[in-house]
């Protein structure tokens, strides 16, 4: 039996479930970005969890049968200029990986994106060399390889290339038509 997958929304009552142990394993694919860190519990349940996926939600679930599994989101590279949008994707629990659970979500994002967010000619993901399993989703669901930018993502003690993908909206469309 095949698993259904869908992305929506947060549920207020969602909220405190959301929160991910800062030392899950998906937080070591998550990569090298500028010394991101996770909140703490608190800070995600009473500031960012809100702002982020309740009030402008720019991130939605991924659930799995009915069971929260991951979460894709958005955000502008540019900032406050709104015109360079790129997107992510994370499943939270090893055990899911490998499932085509990502390729489902991303397609479906992608799509809600373009249909209902944006106006915007092209969407992007950047990931890194290290994290070759994001780099094959990019590639399955149409996105194509726009930039290699060697060694300038540092993590654990080794420099990796920082890559970029895309896709337009002309070309999204067609891929979905």
């Amino acid at each position: 039996m095949t698993a259904t997958i869908t992305i929506r929304p947060l549920q207020r009552a969602e909220l405190t479930m959301l929160w991910s142990d800062p030392n899950a394993e998906w937080t070591r694919w998550n990569g090298p970005y500028f010394y991101d860190q996770l909140p703490t519990q608190t800070d995600f349940e009473t500031i960012i969890g809100p702002r982020d996926w309740l009030i402008r939600p720019r991130n939605w679930v991924i659930t799995r049968d009915g069971v929260i599994v991951g979460s894709v989101n958005w955000h502008f590279v540019d900032g406050s200029l709104k015109r360079w949008l790129e997107v992510g994707i994370i499943i939270y629990n090893q055990e899911h990986w490998g499932e085509h659970i990502g390729r489902t979500a991303l397609t479906k994002w992608l799509t809600h994106l373009f249909q209902e967010e944006t106006t915007l000619p092209h969407i992007g993901l950047t990931t890194w060399s290290g994290n070759m399993r994001m780099m094959q989703l990019a590639e399955a669901v149409g996105l194509k390889q726009e930039a290699w930018i060697p060694q300038v993502r540092y993590w654990q003690g080794q420099y990796y290339d920082s890559v970029k993908y895309g896709i337009l909206r002309n070309d999204w469309q067609v891929q979905k038509d």
